[in-house]
């Protein structure tokens, strides 16, 4: 796992972007919050709010981004007001708490910008928790939120705004049905009931923290398509959770709350919960624990006990996850990623025709963004078929058909990496082999999809005919990637390899 986290690859340094941008954003943001709103309550919404922003807002434009965080308040303040107008009414809290659960999935239907606003409401009310927060805060903690909005968005879109350099890919979720067949109104259900079984199992394990319960339930939700994701995705989360509270008890602990290097321990937790957000689920869950267990410091009620309260509501809201997908509307692993393989697919081919048209001599075409959105599919495949190539996953034949179809997947992004830096020289030209090689790499997609019919019917020039053509070269790499999978991708999901 940490070996993934340091060899995974790093695109344009985005991750470390990202990381580093957050540091500067959210720590200035906490602190002038603080400042301001005079107290650690004030300080700790301040920086969770500039953390939401920032992780959260992920729209494809630079104008859909600042639009989005204008709007961050809008659903936020008056969810911290209900939430502490509830403070003293149990029954009522609760219930408003399922409710925000509920809103806040089923938001994610409006794209990027429904999943932010979704977020920041379920977060502001979980916050409201964590500070048991009351009527009479709400004047400095509203005065934090709006600081702290605008320090970060100061940082992310005048100081360091690098999406203007950039175009950012568009990934859609595969299409969806309507009602009930609806992945976004299924989630919503499936974490309404998940997050209800975990504020019950919650409560019965503390009276006072049962809020990480739920917690934990919502944010297994969060990227995931199918029964079989959301049960490796609580996997994770109880993994990291517990290297977290290891780590928390010989570094959080005998800091007792001192305020400099618990500051420095702070913003590193940041930098890692960013950094490793793209390529580790468990490594981020493992700063964000470790980043709790140091603002339990700062507020001075840490001690080893309440680490280990804070590992078994993890494992009562991962608990809750699990059952909510089995029972509630499932949806089984093999629908959703034969869905973003297919996506993917075409991902390849439409690098292929940009990078094409680019050595072709189009002045419009630039394969560049092409090739990002499909780094973007393939991460949305290794997602999906998680559940299979896991470890603890007992199923070998399915396995290993998941890892071969990785493997090939990998192969023509390798390729189509290639090919888009080929047509990035200006000094390639045009060759008419391009053309048809491309034409084929498109027969070959198609024919994937289309019964009776196999990539490997398609003619496969020789390699040794395309030694002294880079671009050639990358072309027939994808053909043969492409001819390759037509046996796991038509074969039946149990069937072994080559049956």
């Amino acid at each position: 796992m940490l070996k993934r986290m340091i060899v995974a690859p790093d695109p344009g340094r985005m991750r470390l972007r990202s990381a580093t941008r957050a540091v500067l954003g959210i720590g200035p943001a906490a602190a002038l919050s603080g400042l301001v709103g005079g107290s650690l309550p004030a300080a700790v919404v301040g920086g969770l709010a500039a953390l939401l922003a920032l992780f959260t807002v992920l729209d494809t434009t630079v104008k859909g981004q600042a639009v989005t965080t204008a709007l961050l308040p809008a659903v936020g303040l008056p969810v911290l007001a209900l939430a502490a107008a509830l403070h003293d009414f149990p029954l009522l809290r609760d219930l408003t708490f399922l409710a925000t659960v509920f809103a806040g999935v089923y938001a994610r239907r409006w794209g990027p910008r429904g999943h932010a606003l979704g977020t920041f409401a379920f977060m502001t009310m979980f916050a409201a928790q964590f500070l048991h927060t009351v009527p009479r805060q709400l004047p400095m903690l509203y005065v934090a939120i709006v600081l702290a909005l605008l320090v970060s968005s100061t940082v992310r879109f005048g100081l360091w705004c690098y999406e203007r350099h950039l175009t950012l890919p568009a990934v859609t979720a595969p299409p969806s049905g309507r009602g009930l067949a609806r992945a976004t109104t299924r989630q919503a259900l499936q974490a309404t009931t998940a997050g209800a079984f975990a504020l019950v199992a919650g409560q019965l394990l503390s009276a006072d923290r049962w809020y990480w319960a739920v917690g934990a339930a919502w944010w297994i939700f969060v990227n995931t398509a199918s029964r079989g994701e959301t049960l490796v995705r609580g996997f994770r989360r109880i993994l990291g959770t517990v290297l977290g509270i290891v780590v928390g008890l010989f570094v959080a602990v005998p800091l007792h709350g001192a305020a400099l290097p618990t500051a420095v321990l702070v913003a590193a937790c940041v930098f890692g919960i960013f950094y490793t957000a793209a390529v580790s689920y468990s490594w981020m869950v493992f700063f964000v624990t470790v980043l709790a267990g140091l603002l339990y410091g700062l507020l001075g009620v840490l001690d080893p006990g309440l680490l280990v309260l804070r590992v078994a509501e993890t494992g009562a809201g991962a608990l809750g996850a699990a059952l909510a997908v089995l029972v509630v509307l499932p949806v089984t692993t093999h629908v959703t990623t034969d869905a973003w393989v297919r996506h993917a697919l075409r991902g390849v081919h439409a690098c292929a025709a940009e990078s094409a048209a680019r050595l072709a001599g189009s002045p419009t075409a630039d394969p560049a963004p092409r090739v990002a959105e499909l780094e973007s599919l393939l991460g949305k495949v290794r997602q999906s078929l998680a559940p299979l190539t896991h470890p603890i996953n007992p199923l070998r034949a399915r396995k290993a058909r998941a890892a071969h179809v990785l493997r090939l997947l990998d192969d023509c992004a390798r390729e189509v990496r290639g090919l888009a830096a080929v047509a990035a020289d200006p000094d390639a030209s045009h060759d008419a082999r391009l053309t048809a090689a491309c034409r084929r790499v498109e027969l070959a997609v198609e024919a994937l999809f289309a019964p009776g019919e196999s990539p490997a019917d398609q003619a496969v020039p020789a390699a040794q005919q395309a030694a002294a053509e880079p671009a050639l070269a990358h072309l027939h790499g994808l053909e043969r990637a492409l001819a390759e999978l037509a046996a796991p991708l038509r074969s039946r999901p149990r069937a072994p390899l080559g049956a």
